[in-house]
């Protein structure tokens, strides 16, 4: 993944694997960035098979990760084994040759804002429980936010800093879409204004170019929106 990936991974926190293993019966787990705000990069991998199983989706570019990541869905694979796989079936044949059973993904997302992926194995077949999906979905969210966080910390030139316009209007338009999100993402106000950021610099914009999107309803960043 380069220099500049690995350099990223160092920076982020690579104990965000922990939690899942911790709280879920699973044997397993990796988390990737996939948004603009950094290049792919592998945050974490708890083990030498879950790495596999992230770095055979990049390097092949298919398998749930990219299903999870397009529908902003989790997917749910309790015997990844059965089944003809018909969208990734390199992937799924090489699977066979690793010690994976089922295997779990959610995607990493925040509003319109795309982070990553957290990639979940167990060595044995078997349903997460609706209790343990609730777990999952809400250490994933937990991440999201965690991560989000650590690369606008350490992307440079990220904008988040930069002085406001002079303008009293843009500012008032910022506000009025940080009270926007807030209610669309049910977030806090840093948060909220945090989301924008973030969607700026992910696509080489300024932050009052998303308020004014925001504003004008072409932006909205309630979780499943676009």
């Amino acid at each position: 993944m380069g220099d500049d990936a690995d350099s990223m991974a160092e920076g982020l926190d690579a104990g965000l694997c922990t939690g899942f293993l911790e709280s879920l019966p699973i044997s397993g787990a990796a988390i990737s960035v996939f948004s603009g705000l950094a290049p792919e990069t592998m945050v974490c991998a708890s083990d030498s098979v879950a790495a596999k199983v992230d770095e055979l989706q990049f390097d092949l570019g298919e398998g749930p990760r990219w299903e999870a990541l397009r529908t902003r869905r989790p997917v749910l694979l309790p015997n990844v084994r059965r089944g003809r796989h018909a969208a990734w079936p390199v992937f799924a044949k090489s699977l066979l040759e690793l010690d994976v059973a089922a295997l779990f993904v959610f995607p990493l997302a925040l509003g319109a804002l795309d982070i990553g992926v957290v990639e979940l194995y167990s060595s044995e077949s078997g349903p997460l429980s609706p209790a343990e999906q609730s777990t999952a979905l809400q250490l994933a969210d937990a991440t999201t936010w965690r991560l989000l966080r650590q690369l606008l910390t350490l992307v440079p030139g990220d904008g988040a800093d930069a002085p406001p316009d002079a303008s009293p209007l843009s500012r008032r338009e910022v506000h009025q879409a940080t009270g926007m999100v807030l209610a669309q993402a049910g977030t806090t106000a840093r948060d909220a204004l945090l989301l924008m950021r973030a969607h700026a610099f992910a696509h080489g914009r300024t932050v009052r170019e998303v308020a004014r999107d925001v504003v004008g309803r072409s932006l909205d960043f309630t979780p499943g929106g676009g």
